[in-house]
């Protein structure tokens, strides 16, 4: 309609009558992306023009000074100071691109339980756990792997770990269900560092809902969480410091290897010089201490949304072997289900 008319009413009108913008009209696609192409140069001093590198060499020289962690705004003012005549979003993009930035702050919701004892006496096996995680350098990749393991504190045991690039919420969240459907984690405690992946909304909200009670260790305080620090110091001098890992697959083996050592065979000093796996049987067999769990069992009686009855999770406490789980249902196939999902949402799990 407008090509038929616009020789007769003016664009502004007919572009009213078809309900059109007129930027809507005029509007030619091209490839590549929108909008003007950044600039190269920079003005500094008396209108002089010098390259983005430049500038980008003085904004490390500003972030390098001892004790400065300064965002993309006070660089700008930094680099107003020198008589460079540059805009915010233009420093922002320089940092951003040459990986200068400061890391993102974490907006927590709610306020945190903080720890108020540091020394932990745990009476029973599943009344604290504490989890950290450990960076281990793997020499044939030439670069950090990432280490998150979860302790019982009564009997040191690991129950279980996770070693893999990178660990996120999602990764402390799927093992978290993982030891809820195992051991349930209903009023158990657990003790951690302010680390991104623990004070995430999403993990503090998922504890919640399974019940779990979680407390954070105060800022540089490690000795609030010496169970699980204590750990990686062994670890660190009994199996890191002795080996040199050539791939992720093999560190991932040896730390595999080492894990049920730990567990099942190394004799540990701090619980009588018994091994975890026996400290676990001892406690487990303490009914008077825990009057609902029979011995040798970890009840789990938390129905969901499906109707899902009671379910018991019975151990093999050998101290040769890992503990073998079976999980007994009136539903095979809600026992499957089960099964299957936490299979595909929880990887490398050892311990």
């Amino acid at each position: 309609m407008i090509a038929r008319y616009k020789n007769r009413v003016s664009i502004e009108q007919l572009c009213q009558w078809a309900c059109v913008a007129r930027s809507s009209l005029y509007y030619q696609s091209h490839p590549g992306e929108r909008g003007m192409k950044p600039s190269s140069h920079t003005i500094v001093g008396n209108n002089s023009l010098v390259e983005n590198s430049l500038v980008v060499e003085q904004i490390r020289a500003v972030v390098s000074m001892d004790y400065c962690v300064y965002g993309y705004r006070k660089v700008t003012e930094s680099l107003r100071d020198m008589e460079y005549l540059i805009n915010h979003k233009k420093v922002y993009r320089l940092m951003k691109e040459h990986h200068l930035l400061c890391g993102a702050r974490i907006k927590v919701q709610g306020k945190r339980k903080w720890v108020q004892h540091r020394r932990i006496e745990a009476r029973y096996p599943m009344e604290y756990l504490c989890l950290d995680i450990k960076y281990v350098w793997v020499q044939g990749e030439n670069r950090w792997y990432y280490q998150l393991a979860i302790m019982d504190v009564f009997s040191r045991r690991i129950l279980c770990w996770i070693f893999q690039r990178s660990v996120r919420q999602t990764d402390v969240i799927a093992l978290m269900r993982w030891l809820d459907l195992r051991f349930g984690l209903k009023g158990v405690i657990i003790r951690n560092d302010n680390g991104s992946q623990f004070v995430a909304n999403k993990v503090r909200a998922a504890l919640k809902a399974l019940e779990a009670q979680q407390e954070f260790t105060h800022v540089a305080t490690p000795e609030e969480n010496a169970y699980i620090e204590a750990f990686h110091s062994i670890q660190q001098s009994e199996l890191i410091d002795r080996h040199s890992f050539s791939s992720f697959y093999d560190a991932k083996q040896h730390i595999e290897k080492y894990m049920h050592w730990y567990n099942v065979k190394r004799k540990h000093g701090a619980i009588g010089f018994l091994t975890p796996m026996q400290k676990w049987a001892q406690g487990m067999s303490l009914s008077a201490v825990r009057p609902q769990l029979a011995p040798g069992t970890v009840g789990l009686s938390r129905p969901d949304s499906e109707g899902m009855r009671t379910a018991s999770a019975l151990y093999s406490l050998d101290q040769h072997t890992e503990p073998a789980y079976l999980c007994l249902t009136d539903d095979q196939d809600i026992n499957e289900s089960v099964a299957n999902h936490f299979e595909k949402s929880v990887q490398f799990i050892g311990g």
